[in-house]
């Protein structure tokens, strides 16, 4: 039997609730609508975070490589050519990338979009591509791209320039790489979008469909964030007024709209191409995002924090062997999509792969995990069970953040306003999920470790 083509499209800032089918009826998205309609909608998936202020970094480095934020990349690897941004970009050749592994199981792989990782992965990764952006955000009206280099090379002089939007830009080439695929090998088809990252500027059309005034504020909207967490003026958070106000706000928010909803849009005539090509029935389609965004929430803009706004990301599989309308509420990380796509076309999953396969869970079996850890550079780490989250930030070498512990019971409160850590009838868990935050700073090898055992909440 054939084995499956891939579609893997990915966002840049795309929260796991700013959908339709995901709760929020603002914004249109009738084609992701439609993943989660026809296919699985994973409703708890996660990144670890990592190392870098640019969160996409080490989650972009975490999905391709099938492994945690602390092995996924050469940041905490002795290369003293390179800075801290460089290191955290780059791949190490020992990492098999998921491109690699479907490559070599003789997969025809292509991608266009964002990367943000080194070039050197890129190469190994893709055999093919087409308006490839090397870099991590640009102005989406002029963004600058290449054509695969098959040297890796990639001088600027060849980089591209073109007035289209960068969501049209590399929708177009998705859908001319479909209409034009004439080989007899499946695909790997690697769509990676740029939005709904600031500057968010979507065509005026679809910014006319979200007036600001109209526009609810979140149930956890804050002036500003209650405590210093560390990153309380990082670029992200600075793209609004301190303290915050509604009109700001609902404007932010208006305008990631847009962005979404344009997104969307194309995405709908990618999906399109794949039907009209005959190539649906035989096609896993996912969609995914490297990390989330506040936009307004808790006082904060920006994806440097460990609430679920931030750390949650959409995740949708459609696909033959996948079953319509399958809601699942497992936890999982975005890293073990490697090992589950592997699984889902019979291909070997390479040994440095360390996610978890849930293809048990596409078909309603829990194969989810028990907790879920994430950690954002030296400033706070979580831990979260199904119920409960435990939020430590720790204070900065740079006198920025505070020792502080926070604990939610997401069951009763799922938008993380009712803070319980000295709440009596909360002790048993605290202890709880400080020990399990113990344990997997430990298994992960956390930096973070040496502080937290020194450290005492304020």
């Amino acid at each position: 039997m054939t084995r499956p083509n891939i579609l893997f499209m990915m966002a840049d800032d795309h929260r796991h609730d700013a959908i339709g089918c995901a709760g929020d009826q603002r914004v249109a998205t009738p084609h992701m609508d439609g993943l989660a309609r026809d296919g699985v909608h994973c409703t708890a998936a996660h990144i670890m975070g990592g190392h870098s202020p640019a969160v996409c970094v080490p989650s972009r480095a975490c999905m391709n490589t099938g492994r945690h934020c602390f092995a996924a990349s050469s940041y905490f690897e002795n290369f003293p050519e390179l800075n801290v941004y460089q290191r955290a970009m780059r791949v190490p050749e020992s990492n098999i990338t998921m491109g690699q592994a479907f490559g070599a199981a003789g997969y025809h792989t292509f991608h266009t979009g964002k990367w943000h990782l080194d070039a050197a992965s890129f190469n190994r990764s893709f055999k093919d591509g087409k308006a490839i952006f090397l870099g991590g955000m640009h102005d989406h009206w002029n963004t600058p791209v290449f054509d695969y280099d098959p040297s890796g090379a990639y001088p600027k002089e060849h980089q591209q320039l073109t007035d289209r939007h960068s969501t049209e830009q590399f929708s177009d080439a998705a859908v001319e790489f479909i209409n034009n695929y004439q080989g007899k090998e499946p695909f790997f088809l690697s769509l990676c979008f740029t939005s709904p990252h600031d500057p968010r500027t979507a065509p005026d059309a679809f910014h006319q469909r979200y007036p600001a005034e109209t526009i609810p504020l979140p149930a956890n909207y804050l002036d500003e964030h209650p405590f210093d967490n560390g990153e309380l003026r990082i670029r992200d958070e600075n793209l609004a007024e301190h303290p915050r106000t509604a009109p700001s706000i609902r404007q932010h928010i208006a305008d990631y709209y847009a962005m979404i909803e344009h997104q969307d849009h194309h995405m709908g005539r990618v999906l399109a191409a794949l039907e009209a090509a005959g190539l649906a029935d035989n096609t896993i389609v996912v969609y995914t995002g490297d990390h989330g965004l506040a936009v307004g929430q808790h006082g904060l803009l920006g994806k440097q924090n460990m609430y679920d706004h931030s750390v949650r990301i959409p995740l949708f599989l459609r696909g033959p062997g996948l079953n319509a309308g399958t809601r699942c509420s497992d936890m999982v990380y975005g890293y073990d999509l490697f090992p589950t796509l592997c699984q889902l076309c019979d291909i070997a999953t390479p040994d440095t792969v360390q996610g978890r396969s849930f293809c048990s869970t596409l078909n309603g079996q829990n194969s989810g995990r028990d907790s879920i850890y994430s950690v954002y550079i030296d400033a706070m780490a979580m831990v979260k069970t199904a119920e409960h989250k435990l939020i430590r930030t720790y204070p900065r070498p740079d006198g920025q953040g505070c020792k502080r512990l926070q604990l939610f019971d997401l069951a009763k409160d799922p938008w993380e306003l009712n803070d319980r850590i000295d709440d009596p009838h909360y002790a048993e868990i605290k202890a709880q999920l400080l020990t399990e935050l113990k344990r997997w700073q430990t298994e992960v090898n956390d930096p973070l470790l040496a502080q937290t055992a020194q450290a005492a909440p304020a």
